[in-house]
């Protein structure tokens, strides 16, 4: 007697109480109409405008699966305009890769003029639905479509010939709206993070030019803040030099450029490898170093720093890099370091010195001879724990972010056929 193969339902792993039955599956131009945006060039926008409008680039850096607010106006005649209806879902026609012109959004408003080089796709399902469903499930298939080298074109033909898997109208309904609360929080949680940076720019700026100021444990002002020179806080040092690949990967732990360029602290547990030569008169940092970069592509990035925060063994720093050892950490607390140095106001001074056209460099001696103004120990101690506790609160937010993103992820994995 033959073994029948037990049929799979075509149903998704996970599903919410109360349904049970298959979903259908249609080709997409059995379910939905096409159609194509016009017009709206990037000259056409005018925040004036009259009409509110999407432009195909903005589905790639302004919207997500749901369009609610509209980010661009124009006044182009409507006549000339081809107008959404509420749940509509649009994908881009052109783009720069095949991944990036995947990408799907349902437009809420009646009315918002649809811009040239875009997919209109209609109809009498939930469009937020089809939205997250497309750019999930959908996505490599259609990225697969499009075709193309410098640049990726996608047609509603080739849309038409998906094949999709559809619940009952009650179900995308439901899940459609589950997907869009958790992005609205997704985003809220973006809101309190660019918030809380944008907080820790303006109070770093006044706490540094002396517009804020702390009080000592009695009430007390502080002492006034006194000008020095760096070269007199403290002494540079270089970084290693001449290192060839196979160097790399064997011995100390060593720093290099990127890390001092993208992070105000040294990440110790991101640090490389090198093997220093026993008769190379090579300093290790420690604790309370700063360091610099001394090359840039731009003057801009010039001169970027980062502290030593961590109490290290054998470690050492790159090149194209030096270090900087305060005389006395009573003078320049470490934690101050690593926030002044990266302050408006000494990035500012810190520009000034570069020098280059192509490519730019900055002059440790001439680094050495810049003035500063330093506040007694105590209140630098203020402000490096008042600012590392801002710091502490934007990471814990960002890790329930990336808490949030990743439950998304797994809910579109997920939740879809």
């Amino acid at each position: 007697m033959a073994v029948k193969k037990k049929k799979i339902a075509n149903v998704p792993n996970l599903r919410f109480p109360g349904f049970h039955e298959e979903w259908n599956t249609y080709k997409l131009d059995k379910i939905a109409e096409f159609s194509k945006g016009k017009g709206v060039s990037k000259s056409d926008i005018d925040k004036n405008g009259v009409t509110e409008c999407i432009r195909y680039g903005e589905l790639y850096t302004h919207y997500r699966e749901v369009i609610t607010e509209i980010k661009s106006k124009t006044n182009i005649d409507k006549n000339n305009l081809v107008l959404s209806k509420a749940n509509d879902v649009i994908i881009p026609s052109s783009g720069e890769t095949q991944i990036d012109i995947a990408t799907a959004s349902c437009v809420l408003k009646e009315g918002i003029a649809l811009g040239g080089d875009l997919n209109i796709i209609r109809s009498p399902n939930n469009g937020i639905f089809l939205s997250y469903y497309l750019n999930s499930k959908k996505k490599t298939e259609i990225a697969n479509l499009a075709q193309g080298i410098s640049v990726v074109h996608l047609y509603s033909s080739q849309l038409a010939t998906l094949m999709i898997n559809l619940p009952v109208m009650i179900e995308q309904d439901k899940i459609a709206s589950f997907l869009s609360l958790l992005d609205e929080r997704i985003q809220t949680q973006n809101k309190i993070i660019k918030e809380l940076k944008s907080f820790k720019n303006t109070i770093s700026k006044q706490l540094f030019e002396q517009q804020v100021r702390f009080k000592d444990g009695r009430g007390n002002n502080f002492s006034d803040w006194k000008m020095q020179k760096l070269g007199e806080l403290g002494k540079t040092y270089n970084g290693l030099s001449g290192k060839t690949k196979e160097n790399f990967g064997i011995g100390g732990k060593y720093i290099q450029y990127k890390q001092i360029f993208d992070y105000s602290r040294i990440q110790v547990d991101k640090c490389g490898l090198v093997e220093v030569s026993k008769n190379e008169n090579q300093n290790q940092v420690q604790y309370g170093d700063i360091f610099f970069t001394i090359s840039s592509e731009t003057p801009n990035e010039i001169g970027m720093s980062s502290v030593l925060l961590d109490k290290v063994g054998e470690m050492y720093l790159n090149s194209f890099c030096f270090g900087y050892r305060p005389n006395s950490l009573n003078v320049l607390n470490p934690l101050y370091s690593r926030y002044f140095f990266r302050s408006d106001s000494f990035r500012g001074e810190i520009i000034k010195l570069a020098q280059g056209s192509t490519r730019y460099n900055m002059s440790k001696i001439e680094l050495m001879k810049l003035k500063v103004f330093l506040p007694t120990i105590e209140e630098q101690i203020l402000i490096g724990n008042f600012l590392q506790s801002i710091d502490k609160k934007i990471d814990m937010e960002q890790v329930l972010l990336k808490q949030f993103e990743s439950q998304k992820k797994y809910l579109l994995t997920n939740l879809f056929i």
